[in-house]
């Protein structure tokens, strides 16, 4: 009876606050969404519609819009491993080069030694040099870790070194050679016609989500009734899931809009004996495998970050660090475990970007750190420690994309690019500046 009344009393006080607001600020305390968060996704959509505008109607198109996506893929695979460095107040210059230099230990593995040993065409080369990829990211960052943690070097001098070692160490592999071709299967990881899931899978994983976002939805009103919270009002629970449900939806259906080149889709009637309609062959490339495996990092890391003893030890040693000592935290262990994560993540996004060039290059991975840094600033992660999100970096990471790729579709020089990405940054550090004075 007394947890049915204190329910009871939370409603009220919620409802007496709602109808003291305007009905936007109604809608956004009603359904909770982070204001930092529809800030981003209002200005992702000023961007989309400014550069749409500029290019003639080239850029909302459901090739570009899928190309865009697999290009954001490995940087917002990245950024959620900065999102942790960045909120324990730490920072890593060195991914880019970790990028590279992983990518030319795959590549080394894939075209010359692991052929050599197994055989052309085996079935494990890919798997082996993806599992070596990660392993050398991680380890990489056990090392950046292990001194920053214990022999108490500042991550930025340590990263630094990072930046400028493995860079080096990505040109001594193969003297600058490029490596290439990559392992076919290995190849699906980048994306492209062979490297996407097709229209019918794309909504069955579509209808999955749908269903998963519900569920989440339910399971986060029932935790709250458990434990005596203030509960949503349904509307704003069902306005939720609408949403989430519509988001991806529409994604759906921009991936499945885009169909094959015709030669290719001609080629592979050919070959499996399908006629050709007199209006062309239409094959759906659906959804991009990197796009999915972002995805999939995206959901893990989130889950690692709000439901793990680990990351709530991270945000604890991000808001206050002496705090999270006499509170018992290992905080140098977690800072180490920090950095293996994102070397991890880094050697993941390695495979994407190798995958999809199907070659291995000393030039892979180049200012990769500043994009991916810039993407977890701009998603709301706070240069101060203590604050931020994983779903805000990697839309950070979108936005970011949607930048380059849209200056690069009207036209723009690599210069003037750099002067806006730059720019963009700063604003991004200010705006976080004026949030947090004014939470305080």
């Amino acid at each position: 009876m007394a947890e049915q009344n204190l329910i009871a009393s939370n409603a009220t006080r919620r409802a007496v606050d709602m109808a003291s607001h305007n009905p936007i600020r109604r809608f956004l305390t009603a359904t909770e969404l982070d204001t930092r968060l529809l800030g981003m996704v209002g200005a992702l959509v000023i961007i989309w519609i400014a550069f749409n505008l500029f290019s003639g109607g080239l850029f909302l198109t459901p090739r570009n819009l899928w190309n865009l996506s697999v290009q954001t893929a490995s940087v917002a695979v990245m950024a959620t491993g900065m999102v942790l460095v960045i909120v324990t107040r730490n920072i890593d210059l060195s991914v880019g080069s970790i990028l590279g230099f992983a990518a030319m230990i795959m590549g080394v593995l894939q075209a010359e030694i692991l052929p050599q040993m197994l055989g052309f065409s085996h079935p494990g080369i890919w798997v082996l040099a993806l599992l070596a990829g990660i392993l050398v990211g991680g380890g990489i960052g056990l090392l950046h870790g292990v001194i920053i943690a214990y022999f108490k070097v500042p991550a930025f001098i340590v990263t630094l070194g990072g930046f400028l070692v493995w860079r080096g160490a990505a040109w001594w592999v193969t003297r600058g050679r490029t490596v290439a071709p990559m392992d076919q299967t290995f190849q699906l990881i980048g994306g492209g016609p062979a490297g996407a899931i097709g229209m019918v899978p794309s909504w069955i994983v579509a209808a999955l989500a749908c269903i998963a976002i519900v569920a989440v939805i339910a399971l986060g009103r029932r935790q709250r009734r458990r434990f005596s919270f203030s509960l949503r009002p349904l509307w704003a629970e069902a306005t939720l899931a609408s949403l989430g449900c519509g988001a991806v939806l529409a994604a759906v259906a921009v991936a499945n809009a885009y169909p094959w080149p015709i030669r290719i889709a001609e080629r592979y009637a050919a070959e499996n004996n399908i006629p050709i309609p007199e209006g062309g062959l239409f094959i759906s490339h659906g959804i991009a495998i990197p796009v999915l495996i972002a995805v999939a990092v995206g959901v893990v890391m989130t889950f690692i970050t709000n439901r793990t003893r680990f990351g709530r030890y991270v945000f604890a040693m991000g808001g206050n660090p002496e705090a999270a000592d006499l509170a018992g935290i290992n905080t140098r262990w977690v800072t180490v475990k920090i950095f293996v994560l994102m070397g991890a993540l880094v050697g993941i996004a390695s495979a994407i970007s190798v995958a999809r060039l199907n070659a291995a290059t000393n030039a892979l991975g180049t200012l990769d750190e500043l994009y991916v840094i810039a993407a977890a600033v701009i998603g709301g992660t706070s240069l101060s420690g203590g604050v931020g999100t994983i779903a805000g970096a990697m839309l950070g990471a979108l936005v970011m994309q949607s930048l380059q790729s849209g200056m690069v579709l009207v036209g723009i020089d690599s210069p003037l690019q750099s002067i806006v990405v730059g720019l963009v940054l700063v604003f991004a550090v200010w705006l976080d500046t004026l949030y947090r004075r004014k939470s305080n």
